[in-house]
């Protein structure tokens, strides 16, 4: 599939995601007033829980302007991938994986009243295992843009700690994250039956595994077909079109999960061996661009195809 292709694919996952976060609000509406405006951060603890880490930021935006406006929120995030929305949920938008995501938001709850106090959440999660050792990381930033002369107040730095299994923030050592998927994909056979209408229809089990914790949007399948086959679909069900995402959204550092290519063959092809094919994993993250995985040669397998009467 070509990188174009690629980027539409993704960017329809994560205009699915931004979604989650809120609806978008005209350009005009979140035009900025310009006035003196101010914003504070608390302290940033990832807890340890059954999928990684998870923790809220607090922040209190204070707003000064003239008069109601829409603030714009630029988020750089501690840990590549790790933001999961604003609480109560708001639109946002995703900048440049590197080195650091940016994601840009409106400050959630709508406009703004001269003078008003406004408090909510940031929300993280890391999908590394949790360890029995505090981690720390640093390089969290938040910005509010409200063009007034006084930008200093418009930028709160903050470090992240990471609690450890046994309860302490003691002692926290650096985390470091992978920075390349570490991935691979073991595939059974496809078996197409006759159907009604004279089509042959058949599943492909496609398991995909992550060992490591490097960030990424999602996981994708690029399947090669023998002629007369094609790709209909995915179970259990997500984004598929000459490719597909594997359900379920990113992967927690050691997860496994199976799904399913749904294959077809028309009327016509005769049963018995239909040939053989192959399937290709890659990761993406931040605009689409493909990952390079730590071992490559773990990341395709090949299958075979056959159609059989029952």
């Amino acid at each position: 599939m070509t990188t174009t292709t690629t980027r539409r694919l993704v960017a329809a996952v994560l205009g699915a995601g931004v979604a989650l976060f809120g609806t978008a609000v005209p350009a005009a509406q979140a035009a900025v007033a310009p006035g003196d405006t101010s914003v504070s951060v608390g302290r940033l603890v990832l807890e340890p829980t059954d999928r990684g880490y998870a923790g809220s930021l607090p922040v209190t935006v204070t707003y000064r302007g003239a008069k109601a406006s829409y603030l714009n929120l630029t988020l750089t995030e501690p840990v590549p991938g790790a933001f999961a929305g604003l609480t109560p949920a708001d639109a946002c938008i995703f900048g440049s994986p590197q080195p650091l995501r940016t994601i840009d938001c409106l400050v959630p709850g709508g406009a703004l009243q001269r003078g008003e106090r406004r408090r909510f959440t940031v929300d993280f999660r890391v999908l590394t295992t949790p360890q029995a050792h505090a981690m720390r990381a640093t390089g969290g930033r938040l910005t509010v843009e409200t063009g007034d002369a006084n930008p200093a107040n418009d930028t709160s730095g903050f470090a992240t700690l990471f609690r450890s299994t046994t309860g302490s923030l003691r002692s926290p050592q650096p985390y470091v994250w992978d920075t390349q998927p570490d991935a691979s994909l073991a595939v059974g056979s496809a078996t197409l039956s006759r159907q009604e209408d004279g089509s042959w229809l058949g599943r492909l089990p496609v398991t995909v595994r992550s060992a490591g914790d490097a960030a990424h949007d999602a996981y994708w399948l690029d399947p090669r077909l023998p002629a007369g086959v094609s790709l209909v679909g995915i179970e259990p069900e997500e984004a598929c079109a000459a490719n597909c995402a594997v359900a379920g959204g990113r992967f927690m550092e050691g997860e496994e999960r199976t799904v399913a290519l749904l294959l077809r063959a028309p009327a016509e092809v005769a049963p018995g061996d239909l040939g053989s094919g192959s399937v290709r994993l890659y990761a993406v993250f931040g605009w689409g661009d493909e990952l390079t995985d730590v071992d490559p040669s773990d990341n395709s397998a090949d299958f075979r195809v056959t159609a059989v009467v029952d």
